[in-house]
């Protein structure tokens, strides 16, 4: 591999060492790392590979919280961040060509002069790469308008698991000419193919932003508000939630002005031309009053709405200072059931002695539950899983699903039989042997044993 990699090819202990893990704080060391700079290297290293049946895992910077970049099989991780040009922007048809290192941050940056973004925008935006983001599927607060990863790509180049390369979907904003394999191998997470190409559907940059910050008595007031808000016309191009767990980190440890007293909050953000907006903020604001409302303020200028999002940014890392342990699951209900999920897991955490916290998309129903406790503390541990197998019993009574924008990786697969029913999980199992008859490409990821 060395004639095929150069200095791309890595076998020395400590330098695969940091391609063993990702954001779950799971490890596995790998038998060997490849740092590719072209498609063709991606193609003769994964024939290579199915020949001595070695596993493939693809990363992008590893900042998934679910285990899907592991290499739990050992094996050679390929890491694509050598292979991150932006090959193509073209502003008059809305669609960037990109490779799967490009990070997110950095296209949303050149794409800037040009009046256009990519709508995908994780917390790890700054960091996380597109080939990472499409493979989790991964979406963030402007997912409630604008939809997540699979939403906005176009056509995929990708490598399967025999090596060939395929070329799905195409570079025009309507097709329908076969199958719409470029969709499914977003959120495959690496298990199907191997990404090598991009491209991305754009959308214009709004003129002008405003957003509100909407406090309530209880959760459910809040939730009622949620329905409010989206069943009126205009969709908010963002709509946070928080419980007060989430509202009191904001405020102690993010310096985040709120009072004592809120029960939840709601941050809901507009775009659009500066003409109509303070129409639009009108028409939230409208919806958004109702029982339960504390107090709703509208950031009028952009540093106040940026310190706003801000705040809520801050959230999930400055859980860190709470515990040393965190498990943060991003699961997906009915709006109406909002409610009920988050009196369900204030429940559990009465019942397993641990604090959970709820924030997250509530135009989506996506709320982002992170239970914390001590991973060295045995009796925590064992509370900490098994209160994470009750949230998601939870979340599938309510109609719910396993995830939103995370994936599935090592985290939640176990948990796919009570989500997909057997008869689909087969079919499932068939598209995989189809992409990838020998099984090389990502094993022990999102699909459960038999």
């Amino acid at each position: 591999m060395t004639a095929l990699l150069g200095d791309g090819w890595r076998t020395d202990p400590s330098e695969r060492l940091a391609y063993a893990y990702d954001n779950s704080r799971r490890q596995s060391l790998p038998d060997a790392v490849a740092l590719p700079t072209t498609r063709e290297q991606v193609v003769a290293l994964v024939r290579a590979c199915r020949v001595h049946g070695v596993p493939v895992v693809a990363r992008g910077r590893g900042t998934n919280t679910t285990g899907a970049a592991v290499p739990i099989a050992a094996g050679v991780v390929v890491s694509f961040e050598r292979m991150n040009r932006i090959v193509d922007i073209r502003p008059g048809d809305r669609c960037a060509v990109v490779e799967p290192g490009v990070l997110n941050g950095d296209l949303q940056a050149a794409l800037k002069p040009h009046g256009l973004f990519w709508p995908p925008d994780p917390t790890s935006a700054g960091y996380s790469t597109v080939g990472g983001n499409l493979a989790c599927n991964a979406g963030g607060p402007r997912a409630v308008k604008y939809g997540a990863s699979r939403d906005n790509v176009l056509a995929i180049t990708a490598v399967t698991g025999t090596g060939e390369l395929i070329h799905c979907g195409t570079a025009t904003t309507k097709g329908a000419t076969g199958y719409d394999l470029q969709r499914l191998l977003v959120g495959s997470e690496g298990t199907l193919a191997l990404i090598v190409e991009a491209s991305l559907r754009l959308t214009p940059a709004a003129k002008s932003r405003r957003a509100l910050r909407a406090i309530y008595r209880d959760v459910s007031s809040a939730a009622q508000a949620v329905a409010r808000l989206m069943a009126q016309p205009l969709t908010p191009s963002m709509l946070e939630f928080m419980d007060a767990n989430a509202v009191r980190l904001a405020r102690d440890v993010g310096g985040a002005d709120l009072p004592h007293d809120a029960g939840a909050l709601l941050m809901v953000e507009a775009d659009g031309d500066a003409q109509t907006l303070p129409h639009d903020i009108e028409a939230l604001m409208r919806a958004a009053e109702g029982d339960g409302l504390i107090s709703i303020d509208d950031a009028a200028d952009e540093a106040a709405r940026e310190k706003l999002w801000a705040a809520r940014k801050a959230l999930s890392p400055s859980l860190r200072t709470l515990a040393p342990g965190k498990i943060n699951e991003d699961v997906v209900v009915p709006v109406s059931r909002i409610p009920q999920l988050v009196d369900g897991v204030q429940s559990l955490s009465r019942e397993f002695a641990l604090p959970i916290v709820c924030f997250g998309h509530a135009g989506n129903g996506n709320l982002h539950v992170n239970l914390l406790y001590d991973p060295a503390d045995t009796s925590q541990n064992e509370r900490a899983h098994a209160a994470m197998g009750r949230v998601f019993a939870l979340t599938l009574s309510l109609g719910g699903t396993l995830s939103g924008e995370h994936g599935i990786g090592l985290a939640k697969r176990e948990f796919m039989p009570q989500a997909i029913d057997a008869p689909t999980l087969a079919m499932m199992r068939a598209v995989k042997a189809a992409f990838d008859p020998d099984g090389i490409l990502n094993p022990g990821k999102l699909l459960p044993d038999l």
